[in-house]
């Protein structure tokens, strides 16, 4: 397998894509490991493969990356996974809901490809999870918005400093995913308007054109193949997952 014996990190791999990303990996032959801030979150998903490992940090904080890396050492994938997601009409939004969404969704990236690529060696593959918000607007995530364009420029930024190198960096851009964060957002959505939780589920799967939340899986393949054979050319893009909405 192409893949075998290659070091992989996912951030955020506690849960969600993340999670699904370690399994793929693993499954494809390389050796994981997932961090997170929730040690018994990470303790299940590398419990379900032997060649899953875990290390708790904080994408958002410079210490604890550098020291995941000092811990985990060099790596030939490097997956910027972790992220969070809140909604609030932008004139109520604080300071702190700013702060706090660039912090883990930007920031959180570009520590984590920064420290693994000054450790990279020879052939790597940088991946940024990014989103559709990442490539259009949506109303009340501007913060979420912001910081997710913020990842597909310093994503396209980044994959031209490398370009001579045997390195490649692509950010993956999904419409709403069957995830538990997508779940929350349903939850949030009937809470705030009444709505049934039907209603609220094809409001976000309303700009689908299939019209369904996007499967972990589907990111999955995509990541595999970044990192397959024959994928040294693609580099700088911002793949949208979505069905065809961007």
């Amino acid at each position: 397998m192409a893949l075998e014996g290659k070091r992989v990190l996912v951030t955020g791999g506690g849960s969600g894509l993340g999670a699904d990303l370690a399994r793929g990996f693993a499954e494809a032959g390389a050796n994981v490991i997932i961090s997170g801030r929730r040690v018994y979150a990470l303790e299940q998903v590398a419990a379900a493969h032997e060649r899953i490992g875990h290390v708790v940090a904080d994408v958002a904080d410079e210490s604890s990356v550098i020291a995941m890396y000092e811990k985990i050492g060099a790596c030939d994938i490097v997956i910027a996974n972790a992220g969070m997601a809140t909604s609030v009409p932008f004139t109520r939004m604080t300071l702190n809901d700013w702060n706090e969404m660039l912090a883990v969704n930007l920031t959180g990236v570009f520590l984590t490809l920064r420290e693994g690529l000054r450790r990279m060696n020879g052939w790597g593959r940088l991946i940024s999870i990014a989103s559709t918000a990442g490539l259009k607007g949506y109303p009340y995530v501007a913060h979420y918005t912001a910081s997710k364009h913020g990842v597909v420029g310093l994503t396209r930024a980044l994959a031209l400093e490398v370009a001579r190198k045997d390195i490649t960096v692509n950010a993956l851009c999904p419409g709403f995913l069957d995830t538990e964060m997508t779940e929350r957002s349903i939850e949030n959505i009937v809470q705030k308007t009444g709505r049934t939780r039907e209603a609220a589920l094809s409001a976000l799967t309303g700009s689908n054109p299939q019209a369904r939340l996007v499967s972990p899986a589907e990111v999955t393949a995509a990541a595999l193949w970044l990192c397959g054979p024959n994928s040294d050319s693609i580099n700088g893009q911002a793949i949208a997952i979505a069905g065809g909405e961007i």
